[in-house]
């Protein structure tokens, strides 16, 4: 059940559920002056007994441990003698009394490793000590079985499930932990500089309302993206596996397309839905199935539409792992499972731009330089085709090619499907690629079921193939690889898949 299986359930719940106590006995206390009329206070009293002891012992650390201890001391190298604090997020409310599947901010989650399932409301805080700093996790305990919080709470064990508790939590995390809701306190007394994350925790933001700048915070912030432009070995074995994951999504796809055709573009979204709950913790971002023209819209997410047969079908999607790593993958499929003839063309042409830009992909090579690959490449055939007059310096130094290739032509990848996004410039975009980099390549052509500019056969096709590129020491490993991309062995796989 949701929260409850009735309309009279709910009220029932509503009735027992107390606000969270700032004094352990307060939810009995409360009992006993009647303002409980559905628990007696025998049930109460009978609540707080009988239970057996499931404490945790000699719990493994997460796998990510030794990584996330060396990224909070080149942290702490950072901002030496500054209080630095890290939170994790809070529950969003989606319909009334019910939450949406909570992930904690990407910065938190990497410096701690700090799961989905009971990372709300955490807080990293990193302290001043010595030459350098003393971290903390704050979080929120075991729900109390002495004071009935964990059956009268909305967010009690009985309810949402088990926490760890706080020393269950040291051991998985390596850090010594602490109950969160003695933070803003600590938060409010604290002296010295402090420099906080902003944009997950308000309550933690408002302890520190006099304590901290914007010009302050986001040095921090920025530190912590440009922190991940460099994926350790740990993160290349995630990103590895999330791509992997992402394989047999887009296989289970193909195998159901029929099913698709009798339905919508849902049934592809829930089949890849499938596949990224049963791998990992979700998909990394909202999932583009977009069959027909809905492929000429970049961020089609409503998926909604029919599946037609000699149509294509964009599928832009990608798991994230249950460490939080997202794949981000792209394949323009024939539904019929054969492209036609203008299809193909179309087709051929992104993947010759899409081969231009992996190979432009090495160590020491600017940024740019792939976007700039593919891009020329796409100009090259649309002056070709006759769709824009040339020569091709000129379409490109006008970008009049831009009405049809509409985006860059990747970007950095990893916790966040679009990561590092909080990079300077002359960090990011302006940059050179090192060896660690991970960067999607996605060249695409989008023609407008209303682009008169076009021949009318054109009309209402969009094509994308986009693959997760990692940069080696002497050149590129294409993490997304084991997807066909050209256009005879896409229509071979699809064969022996269906």
């Amino acid at each position: 059940m949701a929260k409850a299986d009735s309309a009279q359930e709910a009220d029932v719940a509503e009735e027992l559920t107390p606000e969270t106590p700032e004094e352990d006995e307060q939810p009995i206390k409360q009992r006993k002056n009647g303002l409980y009329p559905g628990v007696s206070d025998e049930l109460a009293e009978n609540m707080t007994t009988g239970w057996a002891d499931t404490e945790l012992r000699d719990l493994e650390p997460v796998p990510q441990a030794a990584q996330t201890a060396e990224r909070r001391a080149a942290l702490s190298a950072r901002f030496p003698g500054e209080r630095l604090v890290i939170p994790a997020g809070n529950l969003k409310t989606r319909s009334n009394d019910t939450e949406y599947s909570f992930r904690p901010s990407t910065e938190y989650a990497y410096l701690t490793g700090g799961r989905p399932e009971e990372s709300a409301d955490g807080v990293l805080v990193l302290e001043p000590k010595g030459d350098g700093h003393k971290a903390t996790i704050y979080l929120l305990p075991r729900s109390n079985r002495e004071n009935g919080e964990f059956w009268l709470s909305g967010q009690g064990e009985l309810w949402v499930g088990r926490r760890h508790s706080l020393t269950e939590a040291e051991q998985l995390y390596g850090i010594p932990a602490s109950d969160v809701r003695e933070l803003p306190e600590r938060l409010r007394e604290a002296t010295g500089p402090v420099r906080v994350v902003r944009g997950h925790d308000a309550a933690v933001e408002a302890a520190l309302t006099d304590k901290v700048t914007a010009e302050r915070d986001e040095e921090l912030r920025v530190f912590l993206s440009e922190a991940r432009l460099v994926k350790d070995a740990f993160e290349i074995g995630e990103l590895q596996k999330a791509c992997d994951a992402t394989t047999r999504g887009f296989e289970d796809v193909v195998k159901v397309l029929d099913k698709a055709e009798a339905t919508s573009e849902r049934y592809i979204e829930g089949t890849f839905f499938l596949r990224a709950r049963v791998e990992g913790n979700d998909v990394g971002y909202g999932s583009i199935c977009a069959a027909g023209p809905h492929a000429c819209t970049l961020h089609w997410v409503r998926n909604d539409g029919p599946v037609r047969s000699g149509d294509l079908l964009l599928l832009d999607a990608g798991v994230e792992t249950t460490t939080l790593y997202t794949a981000d993958v792209t394949r323009t499929l024939p539904i019929s499972g054969r492209y036609t003839d203008i299809q193909r063309k179309i087709y051929d042409a992104v993947y010759e731009a899409q081969e231009a830009g992996i190979a432009a992909v090495r160590p020491g090579a600017k940024y740019r330089d792939f976007h700039d690959a593919a891009q020329r490449v796409l100009a090259e055939k649309l002056v070709e085709w006759g769709l824009v007059e040339g020569p091709v310096e000129r379409v490109l130094e006008l970008g009049l090619q831009r009405r049809w290739t509409l985006h860059g032509t990747g970007h950095m990848l990893g916790m966040d499907v679009h990561d590092c996004a909080a990079a300077r410039t002359e960090s990011y975009v302006d940059g050179t690629l090192e060896p660690g980099m991970c960067l999607t390549v996605e060249p695409g052509l989008y023609f407008q079921a209303d682009d008169l500019t076009v021949p009318e056969e054109y009309r209402g096709i969009g094509v994308r193939i986009e693959d997760d590129i990692l940069v080696t020491e002497d050149g590129n490993r294409n993490l997304s690889a084991a997807l066909p991309r050209q256009a005879d062995e896409v229509e071979a796989w699809m064969a022996s898949l269906r």
